[in-house]
């Protein structure tokens, strides 16, 4: 499962040229990764809670990732109109 996650988001974000959605991808990818760190510590080692605390830490990048993601599209799009990720192949200032 978490195999098909990853997949599906690395396809998204190699085939889509929208910002929003590459973003939405990478998260995908991040949930996959998150799936197996919970798979891997709920059946090799549910005594100590290194799983856990890996999935804390990837759902704080993962967060944290959203919003500055999210706020560079946003200034992208107000300076150049587009978020197609075709159209900014540079960032000049």
């Amino acid at each position: 499962m978490s195999t098909l996650l990853f997949g599906m988001g690395l396809y998204g974000m190699i085939a889509r040229r929208n910002a929003i959605a590459v973003l939405m991808s990478v998260e995908v990818m991040l949930n996959a990764a998150n799936l197996n760190f919970v798979a891997f510590w709920r059946y090799l080692y549910p005594q100590s809670l290194e799983g856990a605390v890996f999935v804390l830490v990837t759902i704080t990048v993962a967060a944290a990732e959203a919003a500055v993601g999210l706020a560079v599209v946003l200034s992208v799009y107000r300076t150049l109109g587009t978020i197609n990720v075709d159209e900014v192949s540079g960032l000049k200032g």
